[in-house]
C-alpha cells in the first residue's frame, strides 16, 4: 500500500494539461455496450475507476484496447447483462450498465453498487425511471435483477441525480421513439454523454439542460469521440495553488464548466484568468500571494458549487484570515476529512451537513489518512501549504480520481513523492 510524502511550504509554479473527465469517460465508455460496432474514446484518463470499467466491460464481452490515452472498445463475443458483485463494489458507476444493457437484451442485472464512503447515494432514482419506461424489478442474492421489453416514455426524477440521468439516456438511446427526462441532471458530463449518444446514431436534445429528450434507435452504429476536460482535476489544482501561492498555468481547462469556483477563488483573493486561443478555451490561470479571505460556499448541483471540491476548498480556507462556513447539501457524510485537517492545525466545527472554519496562521505536517477521493485531495492541498512534512495514507482512493497527481504536482514545484507505506 501506497503513501503520500509531502515537503509542504513551496509556493507552485509553471504550466500542466489537464487530463480528460473520469466522470465524463465513465458513463461514455459504458455506453460502447449499445453497439457491436468499434468505438474508440479519446482523452481518457489512466486512473483506477478507469481501469475498473475496462474489466466491466471485458466481463460483459467486449475486447477493450489502451492506446495512449485512446480506448478502442471492440466486439468480442456476445454480451452478458450480469455485472458481477466483484468488480460493482469497486465503483458506484458500474450501476450504470443496467440502462444499456436492459434496453438491447431485456435483461439486466447488477450487484448493489459500492465507492466511496460520503453518504448515501440510492439507486431507486435509476431503477424507478427505468419502471417508468417498462422494466419489472426483483432483488436475488444482493442483486437488482430487471427484465421487460423498454418503451419510450416522459419520466420526471425526484433528484436530478447524474447517474440516473445517464442510465436513463443510454437506455433511450437504445428504444425507438422519444423518450423525454425531466429534472435531469445539468453537469457538463451529461452534455459530453449526449454528444456521444449523437455519434452513436441517437437524436439527442437538452443534454445539459433540465429536460433532455432522446429519440432512440433499435440499432446503433460505432463512433470515434473526445472527453472533455476533467473540471474536478482542474478545481483541484487551482485551489492548491491558491492554498500554497504562486502562479499556474492549466492547459485545456474549461472556464465554462467551473463558473462557482472561480467567482469564489477571486472574492478570496486570487487572481484568475481564462486563456484564449483561436476563439475557443486555451485553458486557465491562477496566481495567488498572501492568505486567502474568507469565503462561504453552498454545494449545488451544477451551476453550482461542486461538492467533489468542496473537501478541497475547506483546506484552502483553513488558512484564511477568518470565519467561513460551508454547507453541503449534496452527500450527508461528507465532513470526514475535518478530523484529518484538524490533525494539521486546522479549526473546523461541524455540525450536521455545515462546518464553520476558522482560519489559521499555518498548518502543521502531521501523518494523515484519505477516506475518499476528494478528501485526499484536500489533504494534499493542505499538505502543500503546511509547515514541514506530511504523510497522506489510504493513496488508492487519490489514484480513482487523479491521474499520478504526484508527478504533476512535483512538475509545479511541489517536493512531493509516493511511497510504500
Amino acid at each position: 500500500m501506497d503513501k503520500f510524502v509531502i515537503d509542504g511550504g513551496r509556493r507552485l509554479r509553471g504550466a500542466v494539461a489537464v487530463n480528460g473527465s473520469k466522470n465524463a469517460a465513465l458513463p461514455i465508455l459504458i455506453a460502447t455496450l449499445l453497439t457491436d460496432e468499434p468505438c474508440l474514446v479519446d482523452n481518457v484518463p489512466r486512473l483506477r475507476d478507469i481501469r475498473t470499467t475496462v474489466r466491466l466491460l471485458e466481463t460483459l464481452g467486449k475486447r477493450v484496447v489502451f492506446r495512449g490515452k485512446t480506448v478502442m472498445v471492440l466486439p468480442n463475443r456476445r454480451l452478458r447483462t450480469r455485472a458481477p458483485y466483484e468488480l460493482v463494489k469497486q465503483m458506484r458507476a458500474s450501476i450504470l450498465v443496467l440502462g444499456p444493457l436492459l434496453a438491447r437484451f431485456g435483461r439486466a442485472r447488477a450487484a448493489l453498487p459500492g465507492g466511496c464512503a460520503i453518504g448515501l447515494r440510492p439507486v431507486d432514482i435509476h431503477l424507478k425511471g427505468l419502471a417508468a419506461m417498462g422494466a419489472r424489478e426483483r432483488t436475488e442474492q444482493g442483486d437488482v435483477i430487471l427484465e421487460g421489453a423498454l418503451k419510450p416514455g416522459r419520466i420526471r426524477l425526484r433528484l436530478a441525480s447524474v447517474g440516473a440521468t445517464e442510465n436513463l439516456m443510454m437506455a433511450a438511446a437504445a428504444v425507438e421513439g422519444e423518450t423525454v427526462i425531466e429534472n435531469a441532471a445539468r453537469e457538463p458530463e451529461i452534455e459530453d454523454l449526449g454528444r456521444f449518444l449523437a455519434a452513436l446514431g441517437a437524436r439527442v436534445a437538452g443534454a445539459g439542460t433540465s429536460r433532455v429528450r432522446v429519440r432512440g434507435s433499435a440499432r446503433l452504429h460505432g463512433a470515434r469521440h473526445r472527453v472533455i476536460p476533467d473540471r474536478i482535476e482542474t478545481g483541484t489544482y487551482l485551489i492548491a495553488c491558491a492554498a500554497a501561492g504562486g502562479g499556474v498555468k492549466l492547459a485545456g481547462a474549461e472556464p465554462r464548466h467551473l463558473g462557482a469556483l472561480l467567482s469564489a477563488l477571486k472574492r478570496s483573493g486570487a487572481e484568475v484568468h481564462a486563456l484564449r486561443a483561436a476563439g475557443s478555451s486555451a485553458g486557465l490561470s491562477i496566481r495567488m500571494k498572501g492568505r486567502p479571505r474568507p469565503v462561504s460556499i453552498r454545494t449545488r448541483p451544477f451551476p453550482g458549487f461542486p461538492t467533489d471540491l468542496q473537501a478541497p476548498w475547506m483546506a484552502y480556507m483553513s488558512l484564511a484570515r477568518g470565519r467561513s462556513t460551508i454547507r453541503e447539501d449534496i452527500f450527508e457524510r461528507r465532513f470526514l476529512h475535518a478530523a484529518e485537517l484538524a490533525r494539521m492545525g486546522a479549526e473546523v466545527a461541524v455540525s450536521e451537513r455545515a462546518a464553520v472554519v476558522t482560519g489559521v496562521p499555518e498548518l502543521r505536517g502531521a501523518p494523515v489518512m484519505a477516506s475518499d477521493i476528494r478528501a485526499g485531495a484536500a489533504l494534499i492541498v493542505a499538505a502543500l501549504a503546511a509547515a514541514g512534512e506530511s504523510e497522506i495514507h489510504r493513496v488508492y482512493h487519490i489514484d480513482r480520481g487523479y491521474e499520478r497527481i504526484e508527478s504533476v504536482l512535483r512538475r509545479l514545484g511541489a517536493r512531493m513523492r509516493r511511497a510504500k507505506a
